[in-house]
């Protein structure tokens, strides 16, 4: 089928309705039906499959390293086996940013009430699969990734969730998540950074960069903002999860996962702050990504960091080793958990 332009492969059942993108391997879509509510994150401008994009012939994708990812993002991407830029090295030889999973062409197929898709990461040296099964309103998603080389090696690996409008709206949507320890990133973020630079505090209540305190459980209601924030699970918990609600919605939407396979929450916000292309100035979105590391950034900043709060900031992929994850996206009633 085609959603918004691009090819892509859905399944559904009587409760809710998930799109996947066949290049990129973006969940586009995750609709509850009875409410029409996709809370999952179109960007505001023409979306292309990455295989089409030319830099020379799509100017209006911007001119970073991340024109191509943008020329094709939606919705749940996965970052993997590096969460942030490529190093210079890694650039000049092919190496997008977040990796070449946000890029790649994932042969894509139903099965039954599952969808299966499949890849290979050449660069990365990597195969990757994920099976999509619906059950009432939630959908379960496993994934599994073969190290195809022969030695042990540390990556990142990041589930870029993101939502957007009409279900994100500022000063109205609200969150929770099972978040302990928190900081705000290192660096500038953004043009309309409102946080307090490295600051470290425990969720919800962060620091502002004038003083005063924000309260992270609701999106930003200010005209102009951006921000970045990396949180810790819940240590004492099994389970980790985040829900995102409006008060006028009659569901809210979350997920659940396995604190151990991924002990760090990454909230993104954006609000109308980047006026270059893609955004110019007209995106609201906020990235709940989850994942091993806390913070995107290159393969030598994840791992000369090492640790934070006392947990590993990425993760060791063995030698000819096949790692599995699970988690799972679904819909409750207005301020209820995730379905686990």
């Amino acid at each position: 089928m085609i959603y918004q332009g691009r090819r892509a492969v859905r399944i559904e059942n009587e409760c809710v309705r998930v799109t996947v993108l066949c290049e990129g391997g973006h969940i586009a879509e995750i609709l509850h039906k009875a409410s029409g509510v996709n809370p999952l994150w179109s960007p505001p401008w023409i979306s292309i499959d990455p295989s089409t994009y030319d830099p020379n012939r799509h100017p209006e994708y911007g001119s970073g390293i991340d024109a191509k990812l943008l020329a094709g993002i939606m919705g749940h991407n996965l970052c993997l086996d590096i969460f942030g830029d490529p190093s210079a090295a890694e650039a000049a030889v092919g190496l997008g940013v977040h990796g070449e999973a946000s890029v790649a062409a994932y042969d894509v197929r139903q099965s039954g009430s599952s969808l299966i898709m499949t890849a290979c990461f050449p660069l990365a040296q990597i195969r990757f699969e994920r099976i999509i099964e619906l059950r009432g309103c939630t959908a379960y998603i496993g994934e599994v990734v073969d190290n195809l080389t022969a030695f042990d090696r540390p990556i990142g690996w990041t589930q870029h969730v993101t939502l957007g409008p009409p279900f994100l709206e500022c000063g109205v949507t609200r969150f929770e998540t099972s978040a302990t320890k928190s900081k705000v990133f290192e660096a500038e973020f953004g043009t309309a950074d409102y946080l307090e630079r490295a600051a470290v505090f425990d969720w919800p209540m962060a620091p502002r960069s004038g003083g005063g305190l924000a309260d992270l459980r609701v999106f930003n209601g200010a005209p102009v903002s951006s921000g970045f924030t990396a949180h810790l699970m819940d240590p004492e918990r099994e389970d980790a999860f985040f829900t995102a609600f409006r008060p006028d919605c009659k569901v809210s939407f979350g997920y659940a996962w396995k604190r151990g396979d991924f002990p760090w929450l990454g909230m993104w916000d954006e609000n109308h702050s980047r006026k270059n292309a893609p955004w110019n100035g007209r995106t609201i979105a906020r990235g709940m990504e989850f994942g091993v590391s806390p913070m995107p950034g290159s393969r030598r900043q994840m791992i000369d960091r090492g640790i934070l709060f006392g947990a590993p900031t990425y993760r060791w992929l063995p030698a000819h080793a096949r790692v599995e994850v699970h988690y799972s996206a679904g819909f409750t009633a207005v301020g209820g958990a995730v379905i686990r």
